[in-house]
């Protein structure tokens, strides 16, 4: 028998408490029961994005909340600039020509932090821009962009609307929506919400409603305004994915209990402990010091290994499923998730398997000097 442990970004492993809230009997959506669900949703939410903002919840991936957040804000031909340093910056900036936009991209590699300083010198050149859109947590890279100082910046701005993808960043990184003055921010439940995937998550600003008013751009199951006004009867304005929504309502709750300030400090260990497990095997991170977040952890695969053997290895041997690098970096990095439902042995458990793999491919380091890393950190924090 083999015991399997999933370690990637997304989908993240999910609680039994959520599971078995998912199984629970079908129940109508146009019931008063149901219209319980949606609004515990709803105030759990807002208390996960930090928000008194709408907040507006899809049967969707990600992806949706991302096409959703450009359909709603914009009109053809507006200006908009959007931010890359990993696949998911990339996305957003082909959504936005799919719909006709001005885009302007500040490319960046996928080592690199986004430069806040050059979004504020962009503005004051192109003050007729209508929208600044940011990855906060790149999944792909590992990468966390201070979407803080951006929000300060396009504060500045009356029509223009700060739109943060924070599909891995809710839940597992400090996301201050109202503080911070982000006008769209959005999330999957296949992260740090601890779901299946199938639900997307967006809070909507006055200032992003406000451009809401000026769009002129084609929307009908994705039009925010649907959904404000379902909200405020705790419905849907389409049929939604029901037990996806129990679950989300059950995951919200073990959310509340751990607390937003616990939840982070326990990203924050198990990252460090994965990161310092990788640099005592001899392993090099990927992500620059300055901008390491806390959701994901990519390293580079050593010289002389095969990435594809590796991540495949860990899986069909050890049971222990990472994720490879995406595009360019297929085969050149993996990459160990820890946002969501994870504790300190799941990040020792991998760190075995890796040894072990590593071991198995030839690598030349100490054995045991990751785990013994890893561990020096969570026993210290």
């Amino acid at each position: 028998m083999k015991k399997n442990y999933l370690m990637t970004p997304g989908p993240t492993p999910v609680p039994t408490e959520v599971m078995l809230a998912t199984a629970r009997p079908m129940i109508h959506h146009r019931t008063a029961d149901f219209e319980a669900v949606v609004s515990e949703c709803v105030s759990g939410l807002k208390y996960v994005f930090q928000t008194e903002n709408d907040v507006l919840i899809f049967a969707s991936s990600g992806t949706g909340a991302m096409e959703a957040s450009i359909a709603n804000c914009f009109s053809t031909g507006d200006k908009v600039l959007v931010c890359q340093n990993g696949k998911f910056g990339e996305r957003m900036a082909q959504i936005a020509e799919v719909y006709g936009l001005d885009v302007h991209v500040l490319a960046y590699g996928w080592q690199e932090v986004v430069n806040t300083q050059q979004i504020a010198d962009f503005l004051a050149e192109n003050p007729d821009t209508r929208g600044v859109i940011v990855t906060q947590s790149e999944t792909s890279s590992g990468v966390l962009n201070d979407v803080q100082t951006v929000g300060q910046i396009v504060r500045e701005y009356d029509e223009c609307v700060f739109i943060v993808d924070s599909v891995t960043g809710i839940g597992a990184v400090e996301c201050r929506t109202d503080e911070w003055g982000l006008d769209i921010v959005m999330t999957g439940s296949q992260k740090g919400l601890m779901l299946p995937p199938g639900l997307a998550a967006v809070s909507v600003s006055a200032k992003a409603w406000a451009a809401y008013e000026r769009s002129n751009l084609p929307k009908f199951y994705f039009d925010f305004k649907k959904y404000k006004k379902s909200i405020v009867d705790n419905t849907t304005p389409f049929s939604p994915a029901i037990s996806l929504m129990v679950g989300l309502a059950e995951s919200l709750r073990m959310m509340r209990e751990e607390g937003l300030e616990n939840i982070f400090a326990r990203h924050a260990r198990l990252a460090e402990a994965t990161r310092k497990g990788c640099e005592a095997i001899g392993l090099e991170l990927f992500a620059p010091d300055e901008g390491r977040g806390n959701a994901v952890t990519p390293v580079w695969v050593p010289e002389g290994i095969d990435g594809d053997q590796l991540v495949n290895l860990m899986k069909e041997k050890h049971g222990v499923t990472i994720a490879d690098g995406q595009d360019d970096y297929k085969g050149r990095i993996f990459r160990v998730g820890h946002l969501g439902y994870f504790s300190g042995f799941d990040i020792i458990t991998t760190l075995a398997a890796l040894e072990m793999s590593l071991a198995e491919l030839g690598f030349d380091f100490e054995p045991g000097s990751g785990i013994k890393a890893a561990e020096a950190v969570l026993m210290e924090q």
